[in-house]
């Protein structure tokens, strides 16, 4: 079984890589934001994987770049039914605008914030907390959970609405909107605050 791989980035797609180590070349799948995360073609990477066999007998493998992703990636397939590597990936894109919110969100039985915050649908929110909430308090996280304090103020849907007033995508939008939230500034900070910081990176420059 492969644990990691360190090697040279040869090719990126939309949902995998390929590191070269060694001579060979190893397909990687990630979840979209660590594969925006992980450095272009022809830079150095170390990577954490996880193997998956399908019904067929076919392997493929899964990267992560911390610890963390990877302990949650196994937790996904591992303790939520009906859960297996491609859908526990696609749990872990949505989770991974936050971890420490994530974190909380599901603690605290708060199936709002996954869906508002994190894109899930309500069946899957109470289906993540169902199975989740007792393993949790384990997982361990860096940082600390900002998103849902924005969220409890109705600072969120403010800006957001504020940003689609100005012409922005929601997607858009939303992705600098988490963004902002998330690097580290006090949570006190207002909508008016919050919606100057988003906007700088909406127009970098």
């Amino acid at each position: 079984m492969i644990a990691s791989l360190r090697g040279s980035v040869i090719l990126k797609t939309d949902e995998s890589a390929v590191i070269e180590t060694g001579g060979v070349g190893y397909e990687v799948f990630f979840c979209e934001a660590s594969l925006r995360s992980l450095g272009p073609e022809g830079t150095e990477a170390y990577v954490l994987t996880a193997e998956s066999i399908s019904m067929y007998g076919g392997a493929a493998l899964y990267g992560f770049l911390t610890k963390e992703e990877k302990d949650l990636f196994d937790l996904f397939r591992g303790a939520v039914p009906n859960t297996g590597a491609k859908k526990a990936l696609d749990y872990l894109n949505k989770a991974l605008k936050s971890l420490p919110d994530f974190k909380q969100a599901v603690i605290k039985n708060d199936p709002k914030l996954l869906v508002s915050i994190f894109g899930f649908t309500s069946k899957t929110a109470d289906k993540l907390i169902a199975a989740l909430k007792g393993r949790m308090p384990d997982f361990q996280t860096a940082g600390s959970a900002r998103l849902a304090g924005f969220a409890a103020q109705g600072v969120y849907t403010r800006v957001l609405s504020a940003l689609s007033n100005l012409g922005f995508r929601p997607s858009e939008a939303k992705a600098a909107l988490e963004a902002a939230a998330a690097d580290g500034l006090p949570e006190t900070e207002n909508a008016e605050e919050l919606l100057k910081r988003t906007l700088k990176r909406l127009s970098p420059g």
